[in-house]
């Protein structure tokens, strides 16, 4: 079901969990079929309405209005920096506007110094679904390109197209589009009702979160569930159940929601991938929290919805009382 745009999912029980982040409608029409319309698009670029921002490294500059919103900070295209080639339409918006984002090596600097630089993970939270919406566009966008400056199939260097959906070949003629990795991200619960949580092992000691993993190719997602859950933890699933997805560009992936019931309970760690996996009941994951024991995942990605959704309330964040 949606609420107010968003992406939301629903328990048996009638429970509805929080928003997906990144998932609400941005009110933002793509207009991909002016993508190859060079004229189009230079009239686009010079019209006074036309907003701008530019991306790098995966950030761009956000700034808080004086009512207490969080904005993108974009100019009109007469005030942007300049670039050649990396030029990126994003759409436009419901009144007439069109987005543009430039990637550029280092972001502009301010000269009122109230504006500051900002991620997904942070911006995500804040933005309008507008603003996410554009910025989680022209990042998967600036990923892509700067991670496929080459030719697969010959090996020689491409060149943007379709304003910036595209690159092409020059010596061959092959045409490169966008990489979106499906990835999938499942929270499974025992015929008790408790939580099957894991710790990577790269990440902090007492930080847990669902378990995840790419689709390989051939392979269902269903497929993929059931064999990241074996290979990560040694747990076998039953049934699977799709949830909702989300836009994930670190660098490239679509992250694909879903509930799993499992049909073992014995936990067995890959020692690679995860450092070691739990089982958690509600009252147990309460403690944890409480304790400083477990750190919730970051509040921007659909496993800190899953887990709400079975959790039952938000669960708490950074300088928050559990």
């Amino acid at each position: 079901m949606s609420t107010n745009g968003h992406v939301t999912t629903e328990r048996a029980t009638g429970l509805t969990a929080p928003p997906v982040s990144l998932t609400a409608p941005s009110g933002i029409d793509r207009e991909a079929h002016h993508r190859l319309d060079e004229a189009w698009l230079a009239a686009a670029w010079s019209h006074p309405t036309t907003r701008v921002f530019v991306v790098s490294g995966g950030q761009a500059l956000i700034d808080d209005t004086p009512d207490g919103r969080t904005e993108l900070v974009m100019t009109p295209a007469f005030e942007a920096p300049v670039t050649e080639t990396h030029r990126y339409f994003l759409g436009t918006d419901e009144n007439g506007v069109r987005y543009f984002a430039l990637q550029k090596d280092t972001l502009p600097g301010r000269m009122d110094q109230s504006a500051r630089p900002a991620g997904l993970r942070e911006a995500g939270l804040l933005l309008s679904p507008r603003d996410a919406g554009l910025l989680v566009h022209a990042v998967a966008l600036e990923n892509w390109q700067r991670l496929h400056r080459f030719c697969s199939r010959c090996g020689e260097r491409t060149v943007i197209a379709a304003a910036g959906h595209v690159r092409r070949c020059q010596a061959c003629g092959a045409e490169h589009y966008p990489r979106t990795d499906p990835a999938v991200i499942m929270l499974v619960t025992d015929e008790d009702d408790r939580v099957l949580l894991g710790r990577q092992v790269h990440w902090p000691e007492g930080r847990f979160s669902t378990l995840a993993g790419f689709v390989e190719p051939g392979e269902s997602i269903e497929q993929s569930v059931r064999r990241e859950a074996w290979e990560e933890a040694g747990v076998t699933i039953g049934e699977v159940d799709y949830i909702a997805s989300q836009p994930w560009p670190f660098p490239s992936s679509l992250m694909l929601g879903f509930t799993a019931r499992a049909t073992s309970s014995e936990i067995t760690v890959d020692g690679e991938e995860l450092h070691e996996a739990r089982w958690f009941s509600r009252e147990d994951l309460r403690a944890a929290f409480e304790s400083g024991e477990v750190l919730p995942p970051f509040g921007i990605s659909i496993a800190a919805r899953l887990i709400e959704l079975w959790y039952g309330e938000p669960l708490p964040r950074p300088g928050s009382p559990a």
